[in-house]
């Protein structure tokens, strides 16, 4: 079921009009310094626990893009950047994503989340100026391994 779970998601972000990379595994192993991979969303499976008749997988999933900055000073506000856009961006591709593990086509496919994912904002993580958030949730599977 690994390896369903990985690619049906890798399968939704790659049609999410906002994203143009999905990746998944060591995200350091990844070449962050081309722009034309942006906005990219990372699949990262951090443990499964086995409970009986279902697998629960504990998955975060990255979404970012990069800061653009304008040559003009901008306000106090909203500074000479779209930091606010780029994380507005990728908060509705996780808010995409949870929704069709809640209600929509991933849990028709039997992906289920299981309670209230949690997206953490960052900016400026990696080598490039990023911002983005990551999204932390379980999701369960029907788990069909036999005892024979």
């Amino acid at each position: 079921m690994y390896f369903d779970l990985v690619d049906r998601l890798k399968q939704h972000l790659d049609n999410d009009p906002i994203v143009n990379t999905t990746s998944k595994g060591d995200i350091f192993k990844i070449d962050l310094s081309k722009n034309s991979i942006f906005p990219i969303c990372h699949i990262l499976v951090n443990n499964v626990t086995l409970e009986g008749q279902v697998t629960r997988y504990s998955v975060s999933v990255i979404a970012m893009d990069l800061v653009d900055f304008s040559k003009t000073e901008g306000d106090a506000y909203e500074g000479n950047n779209n930091e606010a856009y780029v994380l507005n961006t990728q908060l509705q591709v996780l808010n995409r994503m949870s929704e069709m593990l809640r209600r929509g086509e991933l849990m028709a496919d039997g992906f289920h989340l299981d309670g209230n994912p949690t997206c953490e904002p960052f900016t400026d993580r990696f080598e490039n100026v990023v911002a983005g958030w990551t999204m932390s949730c379980d999701i369960l599977t029907f788990n069909d391994m036999t005892i024979c």
